[in-house]
């Protein structure tokens, strides 16, 4: 869902990190809440790899971020014994879960934007790369943090989680 946003506007696809923060953080933060074992960040990872086989969009930006990721989240838990604090922790780094793919607006703009020219309409490219300043990144990252932990924070109400 969160890379159908992108697809929507520039803006939404700039904002990607902040989308996922809000879309993927209530779940995540459930799964780990609920299940207080190994296993979760490894399966949640595991499943995007399948999906990006499955449409057949794997590369390198997508497959190793998941399993840095996802290995650090686990590692996270497991230090902290599957705590709340260590949840949220790891909740907040499993939004990062496609971050590699997504990284490429500031890291790689020329692949980027010849990407954008040839999958999108005309001036979608020009318009991501004008919504996307190098000092955008810092601040959609820490928005996409502070929208995560908000979100956690209105699962666990709701769901009334056990902190």
């Amino acid at each position: 869902m969160t890379c159908v946003l992108g697809s929507v506007h520039p803006v939404l696809f700039v904002c990607y990190q902040i989308t996922a923060g809000i879309l993927l953080s209530g779940v995540v933060i459930r799964a780990f809440n609920r299940i207080q074992a190994p296993g979760v960040a490894v399966c949640f990872s595991v499943g995007i790899i399948l999906v990006f086989f499955i449409i057949n969009d794997v590369s390198v930006w997508h497959i190793v971020p998941l399993i840095i990721i996802g290995t650090i989240a686990e590692i996270i838990r497991l230090l902290t014994k599957y705590s709340w604090t260590g949840d949220v922790i790891s909740t907040v780094i499993m939004t990062f879960s496609t971050f590699g793919f997504y990284a490429q607006i500031w890291l790689n703009r020329d692949f980027t934007y010849s990407e954008a020219i040839e999958e999108m309409p005309k001036g979608y490219a020009d318009a991501l790369m004008n919504y996307s300043p190098a000092w955008a990144l810092p601040v959609i990252l820490a928005a996409g943090v502070i929208l995560s932990v908000l979100i956690i924070n209105l699962t666990a109400r709701l769901f009334k989680l056990e902190k």
